[in-house]
């Protein structure tokens, strides 16, 4: 038999009677009621019952259904996922219909069948659990072109969701993060999750390529055009023809080549390079750089211009230290990789290789953990990876965070209660109203937490 605790129903009914007939009925819950609104809502904020039974003839005119009607919005605004089961009168159908239109669930005339109405009860749980799992699921999963990046962290996340949104169009995206925070495998995800994936992915490093030599690279030249150009050859633009530019460090692209840049975003067309020929060229433009542009444009380093033109849509990608978790998330997971690959077997990291790593700031990012768990699982002796073997230059355990929950707690707990003093204007019963607690235990929460 289940010991699980019976999960809540909200009654709210007037009805002396009919309020205890119905608790009596549904006991397999933990039945709560309420004969007003201003009950009702208390219950709602302190308990967060999935599934609420009300009937729209409320005090202090039950004869009325203003007070059904607001209560309805109140606790569809408070708790949107929340299933209403509205109890009508017999005859009541516009009523019925008004409150399905503003988002009950179902409704009843009364008088009703108590099974008929604890079928709908047990369907309005399931479905609340059910989307409940899926918003769970949808809030883990990454949009399948980034499949391979791992994380945990809320703001890493969003940036997925966003390219996910992004990638349909054929908006220009301007990747701004830290070296080695993953700029690359993002653009490859918008290009994977866009109609483009078929076509081909062509990246060039901006900073790798003397000047002189980008305008060709990236334009390409025709035959004779310069010394040493014995055939025509197209650039990395028109080479990228159906398909997805990333444009790398586009902090370091030399100022001559940034208006010729300009021209090809506004125009669509290349000019080669000793060339008089428009050539029409069609391509989705990735960029990134871990350069401030804005700063680069202050100093007469980059266009403003050319920064509006890539600046369509903006992704700022936070840095490894900043994304609390995923550095252990992450290096478990590459230990599995490389150990895989250097057919080292099984091996796993030691509790103090883990502290080690959670306490570094990762200036490297992601590439350097990377690197950093390659080699130790190349150096270490045995199955298990020490804190010797991550080799990290870490100072002394104090400076590792350990996870106090009760000190968290407090803190929101603490944070809770003052913002809802503040917002009471220091009165303790409508603090108690807004924080969904009874007077005597906010009392009480004062009291452990030293706030007068």
């Amino acid at each position: 038999m289940s010991t699980d605790k019976p999960r809540p129903l909200l009654i709210v009914e007037d009805d002396p009677a009919l309020q205890k007939q119905l608790r009596w009925s549904f006991d397999q819950f933990e039945t709560l009621t309420a004969g007003d609104r201003e009950s009702a809502l208390t219950h709602v904020h302190r308990h967060s019952p999935p599934v609420v039974t009300m009937d729209l003839g409320l005090p202090p005119d039950a004869d009325s259904v203003s007070e059904g009607f607001r209560l309805l919005e109140q606790i569809l605004s408070a708790a949107p996922d929340t299933k209403v089961i509205v109890l009508t009168g017999q005859n009541d159908r516009s009523n019925a219909l008004r409150a399905i239109g503003l988002g009950a669930y179902d409704f009843f005339a009364k008088p009703f069948e108590p099974e008929l109405l604890a079928l709908t009860i047990d369907r309005a749980f399931r479905l609340y659990d059910l989307q409940q799992e899926n918003r769970r699921l949808q809030a883990a999963q990454h949009p399948a072109a980034l499949a391979g990046l791992l994380t945990r962290n809320a703001e890493m996340l969003r940036v997925c969701r966003t390219i996910e949104k992004v990638a349909s169009s054929n908006a220009t995206v301007l990747l701004l993060g830290e070296s080695g925070t993953g700029k690359e495998v993002l653009a490859r995800g918008v290009h994977e999750a866009s109609p483009r994936k078929n076509e081909r992915f062509v990246a060039i490093n901006c900073a790798a390529i003397p000047d002189n030599l980008l305008e060709s690279e990236l334009f390409g030249y025709e035959k004779g055009a310069f010394t040493g150009a014995a055939k025509t050859t197209p650039g990395k633009i028109e080479s990228a023809n159906g398909g997805t530019l990333m444009l790398d460090e586009i902090g370091d692209l030399p100022h001559s080549l940034q208006a010729k840049l300009l021209r090809f975003l506004q125009e669509r067309v290349v000019e080669r390079v000793g060339g008089r020929q428009e050539i029409p060229v069609d391509v989705r433009i990735v960029c990134a750089t871990h350069q401030d542009l804005k700063t680069l444009i202050k100093e007469g380093r980059f266009r403003e211009d050319l920064f509006y033109r890539l600046a369509e849509i903006v992704i700022n990608i936070p840095p490894l230290r900043e994304r609390k978790g995923d550095a252990t998330l992450l290096a478990h997971a590459f230990v599995r990789r490389f150990s895989a690959e250097q057919n080292r077997g099984t091996m796993t990291l030691t509790e103090d290789a883990v502290r080690a790593i959670e306490s570094h700031p990762w200036p490297g990012n992601v590439r350097e953990l990377e690197n950093c768990i390659k080699r130790a699982v190349i150096m270490a002796d045995g199955q298990q990876i020490t804190r010797e073997d991550i080799g990290l230059d870490t100072e002394d355990d104090a400076n590792t965070e350990f996870i106090d929950l009760r000190r968290i707690r407090d803190d929101a707990e603490r944070n809770a209660v003052v913002t809802a003093l503040g917002r009471a204007n220091g009165n303790v019963v409508r603090a108690a109203e807004i924080l969904g607690i009874s007077r005597p235990t906010l009392y009480d929460l004062m009291h452990r937490l030293g706030l007068k």
